[in-house]
């Protein structure tokens, strides 16, 4: 366990819950950022970054005012510089007593998602809903060079900067790996995703740069924070002019997440779905 986990000492996750028979915004909870931002040194005052936390909903149900179901994908996300991140679990048991609550219309829905997410997270939450056919949703491929057949020894298995090298060529590219892992910070239970890099500055060693994303394969933290964590080292080491870090996690309970942070004026690419995801 982490030093840091009195902030989720009233936590739903990992406990036995029962199933939420109405729809209650009161299961939301909130985790303060800056109790995980301080270790790397960060102030939420004077963040080096900007981004979200991209989140997509598989599982989500609501009645009509009829009483027929209504099935969606949503799509939230929440700012970087909001007070709160929300435990996902609790989003989940949030968003299962939609399931037998009645709604005039799909804008009632959206209404009510953006007002109870605004309120735990600490600021404005955008919510999109999509059909599940949708072609939005059609999983895409990372744009930029993978890394992974590249044929290197792991010695790491916890997050070491120092592996971080660069070369004095500056570059303008984006790489990507799908071999990114870390834990969840009270049950342990695996985090996989998929990162991008997109930066302009010296060039990043290859071999060296998958070693340190790999390197997170027993590391405990929210995806959120292991993103930033990812920023903060590549910045500190690398000192590129821009940067992009964004991971898609794998859905694992209905949720998926995919934060991504930037230097001001960075944005992500399209927003898209995996495969995995």
């Amino acid at each position: 366990m982490s030093e840091r986990d009195e902030t989720l000492e009233h936590a739903p996750l990992g406990r036995e819950s029962a199933y939420p028979e109405h729809y209650d915004a009161g299961l939301l909870f909130p985790i303060p950022r800056q109790a995980n931002r301080a270790p790397l040194g960060l102030d939420d005052a004077a963040l080096p970054f900007e981004g979200e936390d991209e989140w997509h909903a598989f599982e989500l149900s609501w009645l009509d005012a009829k009483g027929k179901p209504i099935v969606a994908v949503a799509r939230f996300r929440l700012p970087a510089d909001s007070p709160s991140l929300i435990e996902s679990k609790s989003w989940k048991l949030y968003l299962n007593g939609f399931n037998q609550t009645r709604f005039d219309s799909r804008e009632a829905v959206i209404g009510t998602l953006e007002r109870d997410l605004a309120q735990a997270a600490g600021a404005p939450v955008t919510v999109e809903l999509f059909g599940v056919e949708d072609e939005a949703l059609t999983p895409r491929a990372l744009p930029g060079e993978c890394l992974d057949d590249l044929d290197v020894s792991i010695e790491h298995y916890t997050p070491t900067p120092e592996l971080i090298e660069v070369g004095e060529e500056i570059v303008d590219e984006t790489l990507h790996s799908h071999l990114l892992k870390s834990n969840c910070p009270v049950t342990g239970q695996p985090d996989w995703g998929s990162v991008l890099i997109r930066y302009r500055g010296p060039r990043l060693a290859r071999e060296a740069l998958l070693k340190y994303l790999i390197s997170y394969r027993q590391h405990q933290d929210f995806h959120e924070h292991c993103v930033e964590h990812l920023f903060v080292d590549l910045m500190a080491r690398a000192r590129p002019e821009r940067l992009l870090v964004m991971a898609r996690y794998v859905r694992r309970g209905g949720l998926d997440i995919s934060p991504w942070r930037g230097t001001p004026g960075e944005r992500p690419p399209t927003p898209l779905r995996l495969a995995r995801q």
